[in-house]
């Protein structure tokens, strides 16, 4: 009997899990020609790649408050900015989850999460959710590298090579990417796998 109503629990959590998570296999790839888009940061003004004029390229990262991998990244995503900002290369991450379905991920939850963190670059939030998709991000967090010039994707995946132990981290993949685009040269590493928590969507909506 037991055996059955343990069956019966792990069945309802992974309906609830697949109910309610979303991991897109389709969306831009290395090398393809990504669209804008226009969403709103925190401070409430409506953000798009084209205000940055200066910019030589965007480090997107969908990330999110409630996500222990983006949680644990947040330290190393204000550094990455802090170095790569004034070299050109500025941070702009998006909150891609439904606050309905993750508790925590509101817009206000947002201006909180980044006024305590010290976030030095935009938050938005994806609240049609129309933006992750066409990326293809399926994790919090999630790093798309992308160049002005042509709007290409140059790297797709993880910040590093350690999820949740910042001391632990032996490969910089981003910085690596990102050293290597400062000099005119493509990317010995343009795609990792991406490690974190599933994107949440309301299946009702």
């Amino acid at each position: 009997m037991k055996i059955i109503k343990t069956s019966a629990v792990v069945s309802i959590f992974v309906f609830i899990t697949l109910a309610f998570t979303m991991k897109t296999d389709a969306g831009y790839k290395v090398g393809d020609k990504i669209e804008d888009f226009k969403l709103k940061n925190i401070n409430g003004k409506m953000v798009s790649l084209s205000d940055y004029k200066t910019a030589k390229g965007f480090i997107i990262i969908f990330t999110c408050n409630t996500c222990p991998y983006s949680v644990a990244n947040e330290d190393r995503i204000v550094a990455i900015d802090g170095k790569y900002k004034t070299k050109g290369y500025p941070v702009i991450a998006i909150n891609p989850n439904d606050p309905n379905v993750s508790k925590g991920d509101g817009f206000e939850d947002m201006k909180v999460r980044a006024t305590e963190k010290g976030f030095t670059f935009p938050y938005l939030l994806d609240a049609k959710q129309e933006v992750f998709p066409k990326f293809g991000a399926s994790k919090t967090p999630h790093v798309f590298i992308v160049t002005k010039s042509t709007m290409k994707v140059e790297y797709i995946g993880a910040i590093d090579n350690s999820s949740r132990n910042a001391d632990a981290v032996t490969e910089k993949y981003v910085e690596n990417a990102l050293d290597f685009l400062l000099v005119g040269k493509t990317p010995e590493k343009t795609e990792t796998r991406a490690i974190g928590c599933s994107i949440k969507i309301n299946k009702k909506s």
